[in-house]
């Protein structure tokens, strides 16, 4: 069921150093869906404004991003309940999802006889963590997280190949040590007689990722 969620409430100055919850910010992304319905904001505005929303920590740090907007809710935009899976499948057939997008808070993506590529490094995620449920069978899955995310890998093979590549920020970390800043990214899931590729941003696996796609594409 969708989220029924209040107008946003006002806040004084001693609370704008307080940190904001996921509830908090899902609060604003609905006041800026509903900017973006009625044409208030431009679908560009509305993309650049959800990223800081979900990039907020603070309370002081969501309050400027509608400070020009209405600040009561209309009813005709909901959020739709985070703990909802969304699903991007590839079943007989080959799937690219990339570009400005926004995940899930549990993302499922399949890849049945098929060849999935799920690019996030520039998706607007929704939250500081999100678990991403990565499934292959007798297929092929890539998915490419954002640069400074932390994941936890908590998946596996069987009479497959499950890898990820790029866990630390770049190959100069010698201590091999996460970035404390990025989203956290759980990553659950198997290869059963498949192949999953799971590799972070940047120039240093770029051609990995090249290869992993054109093998995908040819799959």
């Amino acid at each position: 069921m969708p989220a029924d969620l209040p107008d946003l409430p006002a806040r004084s100055g001693d609370q704008l150093d307080q940190r904001a919850a996921d509830r908090d910010r899902d609060e604003v992304a609905v006041i800026l869906g509903e900017a973006l319905a009625v044409g208030r904001l431009t679908s560009e505005e509305h993309a650049e404004r959800l990223e800081a929303v979900y990039a907020a920590r603070t309370y002081g740090e969501l309050e400027p991003i509608t400070r020009d907007l209405p600040k009561q809710r209309s009813g005709n935009v909901v959020l739709p309940d985070s703990t909802v899976r969304q699903e991007v499948t590839a079943t007989l057939s080959k799937v690219h999802r990339g570009g400005r997008w926004v995940p899930g808070r549990h993302t499922e993506l399949r890849a049945l006889f098929g060849a999935l590529i799920v690019d996030m490094s520039d998706a607007v995620l929704p939250g500081r963590e999100i678990t991403v449920s990565v499934n292959s069978f007798c297929g092929k899955l890539v998915l490419r997280v954002p640069a400074n995310a932390r994941i936890i890998d908590e998946g596996g093979a069987v009479l497959g190949k499950w890898a990820v590549w790029g866990r630390s920020r770049s190959p100069q970390d010698a201590a091999g040590q996460e970035p404390e800043d990025g989203p956290l990214i759980r990553i659950v899931g198997r290869a059963r007689l498949g192949k999953v590729t799971i590799m972070r941003a940047g120039a240093d696996n770029f051609g990995l990722l090249w290869q992993e796609m054109h093998a995908a594409r040819h799959l």
